[in-house]
């Protein structure tokens, strides 16, 4: 039975469902709040954007969230139980779509995405994606990747600091005079990006996802 207060998927995506052409490479960014995230991706869409990428963006939302208006026509055909609502501008478009279960960011990617050449994730650290943490030694925790156990699909770390042990909670340091990577069970050549430098992070994408020899 459809619930009163359904979750909603939301579309932006210029491409229709359904697209045979091939799922872009998604790498997910993960981190304590207030170290950064958001900015980063905004950073690193803005500079991806620049060199003439086509870039996608998802975020999780741990919360239900509103973007419908009560009253407004696309609320009323939602309330009266369209399963889907399509919103449609000159300029862009949005689908609302009810969900009883919450779709993988790798659905969501397969689905919406086809269009563009990458898709930055904000959000869902225990999905299967490629991961960067970000990371600030300041906010005294360590990385999610390992107090969490989330390692797998660690690609690299970005830091506002040199990442050493002393930065690290004492549960966390590696002997003294020993570089991190951040953790004595991260891989010893885990790249360490500059947090400070997001053109540095954009360089590191495009080499591990976007570099095939062809311009974009």
């Amino acid at each position: 039975m459809p619930t009163n207060s359904p979750k909603y998927e939301m579309s932006l995506a210029g491409g229709p469902e359904g697209s045979s052409r091939p799922t872009p490479p998604a790498v997910g960014f993960v981190g304590w709040s207030g170290s950064g995230k958001t900015t980063l991706i905004e950073q690193v869409i803005a500079g991806l954007t620049a060199r003439g990428y086509r870039v996608g963006a998802l975020k999780h939302d741990a919360h239900r969230f509103t973007i419908d208006v009560p009253g407004k026509d696309s609320y009323r055909f939602t309330a009266a139980g369209a399963e889907a609502t399509l919103i449609v501008a000159a300029d862009k478009l949005a689908l609302l779509r009810r969900h009883t279960v919450e779709p993988s960011p790798e659905e969501l990617v397969a689905t919406y995405f086809s269009d563009v050449d990458i898709v930055v994730v904000e959000g869902f650290k225990q999905s299967s994606l490629a991961k960067i943490e970000v990371y600030r030694p300041a906010l005294g925790r360590g990385l999610i990747a390992t107090t969490e156990g989330h390692l797998a699909n660690l690609i690299a770390v970005a830091s506002d600091e040199a990442l050493s042990g002393a930065s690290l909670p004492a549960a966390e340091r590696l002997p003294a005079n020993e570089l991190l990577p951040a953790n004595d069970l991260l891989p010893a050549n885990l790249p360490i990006l500059d947090l400070n430098d997001p053109t540095s992070v954009v360089d590191f994408l495009v080499r591990k996802f976007l570099s095939a020899g062809d311009d974009p």
